[in-house]
């Protein structure tokens, strides 16, 4: 044994076998010499009752020195009770982001989530996740990463946090899965942009517009009963899309349509006479059990968007979306009276915030009467809302 230094180490020549020649000055560090003269440093330690050995530089990519003071370091991890060698090999077993990613949509996506949250899920990990951080190992990604994907899709606010909130889950599985290590999700701390909910309800005379397209288009066969149908459907019970894309003949009754399983779990949408009219309206054809059918033969419409873009530039609709449809159904039931509650219920909403969004549109009707009434009352005083206003008597004091 002698301190391992520049002149010392090329004096070593190759034996044999290969053999380590140890520092005597900082105990567990060494060199092993290689039987075809190759020279690697080593920082030699026991624990958990096992002597274990980490490599930490051949000679000549790092010098004497150099070498020592990594292995002070990690000497100093041991003394902490840590251990390098089964840290590295950790590491080095560590799982990509693709293959966990493999696993999420597998163990999680496809067995806990909806048919709609799945493919949407499947989206985002196959053409932004895996496409930015599929190669890297998941032990590495940091905050900077998941602040980078979420800003590249800033100008999208809503599909940005959407993104967000996929990315979370992976991370806290991750965990779970012990993949990482516990509070290490590294979208913690990362601001979600601020999302404007949009609002747009259609008008009488934008219901009007529409209403003239769908009969036309369905006159002049430009499209299909079942489009048709469907966008009519949605107007008239207040459903969301796949719930009217994949209606089954099965789930309809007189007076409801009795969905097995909705984003919100099973429930029983009232069926209004003009929506069951639509309904009977619509052939059956043999052997699909779909409403809505589609060219596939016994499947259901695949893409309604594509129609509803021909339908909605012809009524000069361009920027309402099928999901607007809903939102006008839900916008008539409040300004008839309909109660924020059992709007939720028939909406299928399972919290009451979610529909909540709708209770300003209560209050024109109420804005409206108090009008009426302080026109009335104005009338009634002579005022007609131009006269000045009565000057209070003087009060005076008794003593």
């Amino acid at each position: 044994m002698s301190k391992l230094t520049k002149r010392t180490i090329d004096a070593l020549t190759p034996k044999p076998k290969s053999y380590f020649m140890w520092d005597d000055e900082l105990r567990g560090f060494g060199i092993r010499v290689l039987p075809k003269g190759g020279k690697t440093f080593v920082v030699q330690y026991r624990a958990e009752g096992r002597t274990r050995r980490v490599k930490i530089a051949r000679y000549g990519v790092m010098t004497a020195e150099e070498a020592r003071i990594r292995a002070r370091t990690l000497l100093g991890e041991v003394a902490d009770g840590e251990n390098p060698a089964e840290s590295i090999s950790t590491y080095r077993k560590a799982l990509t982001v693709r293959e966990v990613c493999e696993r999420f949509l597998r163990d999680h996506v496809d067995v806990r989530l909806k048919a709609s949250t799945r493919y949407d899920y499947h989206n985002i990990v196959n053409k932004i996740v895996i496409p930015a951080l599929g190669t890297r190992k998941i032990v590495d990604i940091k905050r900077p990463d998941i602040a980078d994907i979420h800003h590249a899709h800033r100008e999208a606010p809503y599909r940005a946090n959407r993104i967000m909130c996929l990315l979370s889950k992976l991370f806290n599985l991750a965990e779970v899965w012990g993949l990482r290590p516990d509070g290490s999700n590294p979208c913690r701390h990362v601001a979600k942009f601020p999302e404007k909910r949009r609002e747009r309800f259609l008008s009488a005379g934008e219901l009007i517009r529409l209403g003239s397209v769908l009969a036309a288009a369905e006159a002049e066969g430009r499209e299909t009963p079942q489009v048709v149908a469907a966008f009519r459907l949605l107007l008239l019970t207040g459903c969301r899309m796949r719930e009217i894309q994949f209606l089954k003949w099965d789930y309809i009754t007189t007076t409801h349509i009795m969905l097995p399983d909705s984003k919100t779990g099973a429930r029983k949408v009232p069926l209004p006479p003009a929506a069951f009219d639509v309904l009977r309206s619509l052939p059956r054809v043999q052997g699909n059990p779909y409403v809505i059918t589609g060219a596939v033969e016994g499947g259901a419409m695949t893409d309604l968007e594509k129609p509803w873009r021909r339908i909605r530039a012809l009524a000069d609709l361009n920027e309402v979306r099928i999901h607007d449809l809903r939102h006008t159904y839900a916008s008539s039931a409040v300004a008839a009276g309909l109660s924020i509650p059992i709007l939720g219920k028939i909406l299928g909403h399972t919290q009451i915030q979610t529909t909540m969004r709708y209770a300003h549109l209560a209050d024109e009707p109420v804005r409206e009467a108090a009008d009426k009434i302080s026109q009335q009352l104005g009338a009634l005083l002579g005022s007609g809302g131009t006269s000045q206003p009565i000057k209070s008597p003087q009060l005076r004091v008794v003593r």
